[in-house]
């Protein structure tokens, strides 16, 4: 960490390692084209910077979940094809066709209402149809896809992709997941002429049965494992430090944080961070989570409070603690997973919440497109 930042905590985030990910993601999509999801602001890295990246890497389509992110992307990637996931609410058609959107329509509601922007522009624009084959949700039911599949209304705009979403790709051997790719198999039968994306980023590990034309990776792309129980084959992107603010010793019985939830089983030194809740760092850590003080574990103590949390530090080295010294709280072998864990949620809720007002460190992507 620098010596002078605007936050006491700064996240990296290594653009090159996003880029790097891309790749991977399409050389095991064998064939297919790889997506990229980059909705909740790049699952928190940042749609403005993350975006780009994902372009120069080679990525041509990209997904989001709405209106206002789908304007961010596209400021960000003029000649992108961008899918905004979540359709669109009544009325703000014209607005997805001033910015050449394509939302996946999901209801024959939406439909109809698209088919109908098409008529008054004179031009089959194009969407995505979305089917639910399990995840009740989103979409079409598998019998209105089929029924959809011989109606007059697709030749008032032009369908470019059929897809749905995977239950749980992440869960080896669930029987969800091969009832999900048999469903999506029928009915894709019924529209021989579409490009079909069934995979996010653990589908792709499933095999071809799974990938079709376009694959959708999210969380992959910024580190996260898409094969829970196996090595992690991507590259972390994320990276969370931040400095000591104070150091304190205290004696058997002392408490710390609101509510005095900790007492000091013996005596103890305690340094406190500069994040909280309100930076994204969420208060279900109270108690179980930790942090890398000179490559020591050492876990939280009192109640994660809203700009401050307080550490154990008392079996870290003592060269390690000193005002402003630095602290890993992703990082050093504390990977997004884990952090995830030991939260009590999961590493996608950990990215998606890293706050605004991090001192952000973007470390650029220097290798050429493959």
């Amino acid at each position: 960490m620098t010596a002078t930042f605007s936050h006491g905590a700064r996240l990296t985030i290594d653009l090159g390692a996003l880029a790097a990910n891309w790749r991977r993601l399409a050389a095991e999509a064998a064939g297919a084209e790889c997506a990229a999801v980059i909705k909740a602001d790049a699952y928190g890295c940042g749609i403005a910077r993350a975006a780009p990246a994902l372009w120069r890497a080679g990525c041509r389509t990209v997904f989001v979940a709405h209106l206002l992110e789908a304007e961010r992307a596209r400021a960000a990637l003029p000649e992108a094809t961008i899918y905004v996931l979540n359709g669109f609410p009544p009325g703000s058609a014209p607005a997805y066709r001033a910015l050449g959107l394509r939302p996946v329509l999901g209801s024959r509601d939406e439909i109809a209402e698209w088919a109908g922007m098409s008529r008054a522009a004179g031009e089959r624009l194009p969407a995505a149809l979305h089917v639910d084959t399990g995840m009740n949700r989103l979409g079409l039911s598998p019998a209105e896809a089929l029924d959809l599949a011989g109606d007059p209304v697709l030749g008032a705009f032009a369908p470019t992709l059929l897809m749905s979403h995977l239950v749980s790709a992440e869960v080896p051997g669930d029987p969800v997941t091969a009832r999900q790719v048999a469903e999506f198999a029928r009915v894709r039968a019924a529209y021989p002429a579409l490009p079909a994306s069934l995979a996010n980023s653990a589908g792709i590990f499933l095999g071809p049965d799974a990938r079709h034309e376009i694959v959708r990776p999210g969380y992959a792309l910024y580190g996260g494992n898409p094969t829970p129980g196996r090595p992690n084959p991507m590259r972390p992107v994320v990276r969370l430090e931040a400095a000591i603010l104070q150091l304190r010793d205290v004696a058997a019985g002392e408490t710390a944080g609101y509510n005095a939830r900790w007492a000091a089983p013996g005596p103890r030194r305690l340094a406190t961070l500069s994040l909280g809740y309100a930076d994204g760092y969420p208060r279900s850590g109270t108690g179980r989570a930790e942090a890398v003080v000179g490559g020591v574990r050492c876990p939280f103590v009192g109640t994660v409070s809203m700009d401050l949390v307080i550490l154990d530090v008392t079996q870290a080295p003592a060269a390690a603690l000193a005002r402003g010294a630095p602290v890993t709280l992703i990082g050093d072998g504390l990977d997004l997973d884990e952090v995830g864990k030991q939260a009590g949620t999961i590493g996608y809720e950990i990215l998606t919440s890293l706050g605004s007002r991090y001192d952000r460190h973007y470390i650029e992507d220097v290798s050429p497109a493959a």
